[in-house]
């Protein structure tokens, strides 16, 4: 099994398949490098480098009291590429995974990164403030934390309901998907499960974002009840500088894995890599 081991101990467990331009993803909570299958192997069909992690706390990672916060994840992310002296990296990032990117760039530039690609991504602030309008108030996310501390196996099953818009007319997603994302979900320790709301909801990324200066692709469904597209892709448009927004109508926040979506966010990621 691969793994690199941070600074302060802990075990980060990735997937490395193909060769070619390397192209990182970053999974979102509560999943593991797993969610990333289907693009992974698309991006290493197509004469790229595909490496995925498994964040810590999550997956076959180990499984640390502390740490879960976006800056650690940030410096998890860092040690990987400098460890495997990833050079000219496409970062993929896709929820909290997207803020761990842009927080990526935020502390340690862009010398290793060709491009960005954001999906769903919670930048730049998902919580409500009197200067963030638009965000998700308080108590939604003190309800994720009684969620997780409580029956985290039911709520788990509850959430991949609104995660792929399974609770919308018309919704193709099917039940294996559903039972995988439970399976996923699972998987992540308790500890680092509950802290990571924290930091997926409370985490100000506006200056980060500000950071990046090579080309980047966001890209989110205006369907997202997980991470709303108002107080998320639409601001952080305005704050990168060579950027391209992509909205998919209709389209959850698990657009990744489920038709048509996937599909078409396939498309235009190898579009965006080439």
């Amino acid at each position: 099994m691969d793994t690199i081991t941070t600074n302060d101990g802990t075990q980060i467990f990735y997937k490395d398949w193909g060769t070619g331009q390397p192209v990182v993803f970053s999974h979102g909570w509560p999943l593991n490098a797993d969610a990333w299958d289907d693009q992974a192997m698309l991006v290493a069909d197509n004469g790229y480098r595909a490496i995925a992690h498994d964040r810590r706390a999550h997956g076959h990672s180990s499984q640390p009291w502390t740490g879960h916060d976006l800056d650690t994840y940030a410096d998890d992310l860092a040690q990987l590429l400098d460890t495997l002296d990833l050079q000219n990296v496409v970062l993929v990032g896709h929820s909290t995974g997207g803020g761990e990117v842009t927080r990526y760039v935020g502390r340690h530039g862009t010398d290793r990164v060709a491009k960005v690609v954001l999906l769903g991504a919670i930048t730049p602030l998902m919580l409500k403030t009197p200067a963030n309008p638009d965000g998700t108030p308080i108590g939604a996310f003190d309800a994720i934390r009684a969620g997780v501390s409580g029956d985290r196996s039911q709520f788990y099953k509850d959430l991949s309901e609104p995660f792929y818009g399974a609770n919308r007319s018309g919704s193709t997603v099917s039940q294996g998907v559903r039972d995988a994302f439970w399976l996923w979900s699972m998987q992540v320790g308790l500890k680092g499960a509950y802290d990571c709301v924290k930091a997926f909801s409370e985490t100000d990324l506006t200056e980060d974002l500000q950071r990046i200066d090579v080309p980047t692709l966001i890209l989110h469904g205006d369907d997202d009840q997980i991470v709303p597209i108002d107080a998320s892709a639409r601001r952080a448009v305005e704050l990168v500088k060579d950027v391209t927004l992509k909205e998919y109508p209709g389209a959850p926040h698990g657009l990744a894995q489920v038709a048509p979506t996937k599909d078409q966010f396939n498309t235009d990621l190898l579009a965006f890599l080439r």
